[in-house]
C-alpha cells in the first residue's frame, strides 16, 4: 500500500477530521447533561455520578468513534447530512459502552488509576473515608463502580436507539444485530480474563498465550476495531461482501490494537498512558508479553527469569525497582521482539486487506491512518 501523508498525522488531528471528535463529544456533552437533570430529579446525593462519569467521558481517543465513522465514509457516506448525525451518535455510544466496560474492567482488574485520575472504585472509597460514613469504605467503592458502569450501559443502549429512530428498518436491524454481539462478547471476554486470572501460569506458556488470545479476540480485539468498523459499513447500506471483507481486516487488527496495549503497559511513559508504568504488572495481567517471556525462558533454561516473573507477577507491593527489572528480564528473553513481530504480522495482514478494498478518497486514506495510529501509538 502506497504511504499517505495522513500517517504522519497524531491520532487526535485524524479524529479531529470532520470534525469527529467534537461531533461525539457533544452528543456525550448532552447526555451528561440529560443524567445530571434526572439525577436532580431522584435525590441532591447523587449528581457526584454525574461527575464521575463526566470525567470517564472526558478521556480516550475516540478511535472506536473515528473507526465506526470513517468506515461509514469509505462504504458511501456523505457527511454534513443526517445520516452523519446519526454515524455520530452510534459513535457516542460506543464511547459510552467503552466507559460501562472500564468501570468494572478497573474494578476486577483492582486497578488504582484510569487516565491519570483514580479509577472510580477508588474515588468511591475515598469520597466514603471523607464523609465519616459507616460501612467499609472498600464495598462503598466497589458499589459504586458496579453501578456506574450500569448507567453508562444503560446510557449507550439510550443513544444507540435514537441514533436509528430514523433509521430505515433493515439498516436499524443490521447495526443493532452488530452492536449487541460486540457487547455480548466483551462480556463473555471479561469473564475469560476473570477465569485466565484464576488458572495456574508459566507452568504451560503455550496454554497461557492461547488464553490470553482468546480473552484479546473477545474482551478487545473485535469491539476496539472489528465492530466499530463492520458498523460503519452496515450504517452505509454496505453489502454482505464489503462488511465481511471489514470483519476479516478489523480481526487482526484490533488483535495488534491490544498486543500495543499490552506492551506500553510494561513499557509505556506514564504520562502518555495516564497509569503508572508497571501497572499490568502489579495487577498479574495475562498477557501475550509474559507468556513469551515465560516460553523464551524455558527454551533457554533460564530458570531465574522464569522463578521471578512467576513469584511477582501480580504482586501489587512492587517497586518501581522491581518493575523495572521484570521489564528489563521479559525485554532480555526477547519477548518484546517476539510481539512486536507478531503486531507486524497481524497488522499487516490487516493492511493489505485494506489495500484491496480499494475504498473513495479521503476515506480510505483516513481509515488506514487510523489503523496505523491504532498499533504505532506510545498512549
Amino acid at each position: 500500500m502506497t504511504s499517505s501523508p495522513l500517517t504522519s498525522l497524531s491520532t487526535s488531528a485524524l479524529v479531529d477530521i470532520e470534525g469527529v471528535r467534537g461531533g461525539v463529544d457533544d452528543e456525550l456533552a448532552e447526555h451528561v447533561t440529560r443524567l445530571r437533570a434526572l439525577l436532580a430529579g431522584v435525590s441532591d446525593d447523587v449528581d457526584h455520578l454525574a461527575d464521575a462519569v463526566e470525567v470517564m467521558l472526558s478521556g480516550g481517543k475516540r478511535l472506536r468513534a473515528a473507526f465506526c465513522y470513517w468506515s461509514w465514509r469509505a462504504h458511501g457516506g456523505t457527511p454534513g447530512t443526517s445520516e452523519a448525525t446519526a454515524v455520530l451518535r452510534v459513535g457516542a455510544a460506543l464511547e459510552l459502552f467503552q466507559a460501562a466496560a472500564l468501570f468494572h474492567d478497573d474494578l476486577m482488574d483492582d486497578s488504582d488509576t484510569r487516565r491519570g485520575h483514580p479509577a472510580a472504585h477508588r474515588a468511591f472509597a475515598a469520597r466514603h473515608d471523607e464523609r465519616g460514613l459507616q460501612g467499609t469504605a472498600e464495598h462503598f467503592g466497589m458499589s459504586a463502580a458496579i453501578l456506574l458502569g450500569d448507567l453508562a450501559l444503560v446510557a449507550s443502549e439510550q443513544v444507540f436507539a435514537a441514533a436509528l429512530a430514523d433509521a430505515p428498518a433493515a439498516r436499524a436491524a443490521g447495526a443493532r444485530a452488530v452492536f449487541d454481539l460486540m457487547r455480548s462478547e466483551v462480556t463473555i471476554g471479561q469473564y475469560l480474563d476473570v477465569l485466565a486470572q484464576s488458572m495456574p501460569w508459566g507452568v504451560d506458556p503455550a496454554a497461557d498465550e492461547r488464553r490470553a488470545r482468546e480473552v484479546i479476540r473477545a474482551k478487545s480485539a473485535r469491539y476496539s476495531v472489528e465492530h466499530p468498523i463492520v458498523l460503519g459499513a452496515v450504517l452505509a447500506d454496505a453489502s454482505d461482501e464489503d462488511v465481511a471483507a471489514c470483519r476479516a481486516l478489523g480481526l487482526p487488527l484490533g488483535e495488534a490494537f491490544q498486543l500495543r496495549d499490552d506492551v506500553l503497559g510494561v513499557f509505556g511513559d506514564p504520562v502518555a498512558t495516564g497509569k503508572p508504568a508497571g501497572d499490568d504488572l502489579r495487577e498479574g495481567k495475562r498477557t501475550v508479553l509474559v507468556a513469551r517471556a515465560l516460553a523464551r525462558a524455558a527454551q533457554r533454561g533460564d530458570d531465574e527469569t522464569a522463578a521471578l516473573l512467576r513469584a511477582r507477577l501480580g504482586d501489587r507491593a512492587l517497586s518501581d525497582d522491581d518493575v523495572r527489572q521484570i521489564a528489563v528480564a521479559i525485554d532480555a528473553a526477547g519477548a518484546v521482539d517476539d510481539v512486536e513481530a507478531l503486531i507486524d504480522t497481524l497488522a499487516g495482514r490487516a493492511f493489505a486487506l485494506a489495500a484491496d478494498r480499494r475504498w473513495p478518497a479521503p476515506a480510505g486514506e483516513v481509515l488506514v491512518a487510523l489503523a496505523h495510529a491504532a498499533v504505532d501509538r506510545h498512549a
